[in-house]
């Protein structure tokens, strides 16, 4: 009877957590397709008469100079996102070969900037991967997690950094708005990231999670990684939409910085899938100087350049993944040979 019980127990407890998996994975996507509808309303109201010519012979103005500029910014963006898995991967004492970390972690963002929900999509590539190389299902939750904080502690360095700089950034969406509050705000940012280094300095005690697992404080070398990691890859990122912009009423690319690390927040936030229409809503908000078709221009670079190419790497490298995987299968079977010599 008590074993019964335990398992009507167990049972009821697994169906509870099912049915709240599949909620969840049916909420994310419908968030997001709300949040696309909604920007796609504004986009139309507000653009109305912009043509599709104008939007191209912006595109053709760019020199080639800046395409290039634009490529190189992609690339250090993506060097960069491998060092987030390269820095949990240290935490965690597993090294492994830089070639598969750097392969594995362009797959999964090239996945999750395109798909939306990032923080899931990119676990499900990243369990794949790093299970097959030995880490098991917690030591992969530890890295994904470890790999998020890492993007939103250098959004948060650097985002105090641009508003203690230039806090007029904050009028360009809120008119009127005091000076005083983005300074308090970066302030505020800034203590944030002092305090996690001073954890760090002082080695805080693990957080515990149930009565085996625990999630230990990032060493000080680690956190000075973290620190120099984060912020590089959103300073690659922001620099293709600023060399794809035009010189003429261009703020300046601390200004420019700090409109893509709030756009690239709010899309994150409203997994939009590649942050489709809410990039599009705040830059046009952001950069009203510019004309329109030449921010939507700059946009479609930075979507060329950080999202599609990507994409289509990343296809590949599934694919070249999982026919390895197939193959190592296959070699691993053993030969049946026919006791009759038949």
């Amino acid at each position: 009877m008590v074993n019964q019980s335990y398992r009507a127990k167990h049972s009821a407890s697994e169906h509870r957590l099912t049915s709240r998996m599949k909620v969840k994975s049916y909420i994310w996507p419908a968030i997001g397709l709300c949040a696309v509808g909604f920007c796609v309303w504004l986009l139309y109201r507000d653009l109305r008469g912009l043509s599709l010519v104008d939007v191209t012979d912006s595109l053709q103005a760019i020199s080639g100079l800046h395409w290039a500029l634009a490529a190189g910014g992609a690339v250090v963006a993506y060097a960069a996102l491998a060092g987030y898995d390269r820095i949990a991967l240290m935490h965690l004492g597993k090294p492994l070969p830089w070639l598969f970390i750097t392969v594995c972690s362009f797959t999964a963002y090239a996945l999750a900037h395109n798909i939306g929900a990032s923080v899931l999509s990119g676990a499900v590539v990243r369990y794949r991967a790093y299970t097959s190389q030995g880490l098991s299902g917690a030591e992969v939750g530890v890295l994904v997690a470890l790999c998020s904080f890492t993007f939103m502690l250098g959004t948060v360095f650097l985002g105090g950094c641009v508003l203690l700089i230039a806090p007029e950034i904050g009028e360009r969406f809120f008119m009127h708005l005091p000076l005083s509050l983005p300074s308090v705000a970066a302030v505020v940012m800034l203590a944030f990231v002092f305090f996690y280094v001073l954890g760090g300095w002082l080695r805080f005690p693990p957080l515990r999670i149930g009565s085996s697992f625990r999630i230990h404080y990032p060493r000080l070398p680690i956190i000075a990684k973290q620190l120099v990691v984060g912020p590089m890859e959103l300073i690659g990122a922001a620099s293709i939409i600023y060399f794809a912009l035009p010189e003429a009423g261009n703020p300046g690319f601390l200004i420019v910085l700090g409109i893509f690390l709030a756009s690239f927040s709010v899309a994150l936030l409203s997994h939009a899938p590649g942050g489709l229409g809410v990039l599009e809503v705040l830059f046009l908000t952001g950069l009203p100087e510019i004309d329109p078709a030449s921010v939507l221009a700059a946009l479609l670079v930075f979507r060329l350049f950080y999202l599609l190419i990507p994409l289509g790497l990343s296809l590949v490298a599934i694919l070249l993944f999982e026919r390895s995987q197939l193959l190592r299968k296959a070699g691993a079977k053993p030969i049946l040979h026919d006791p009759q010599g038949s």
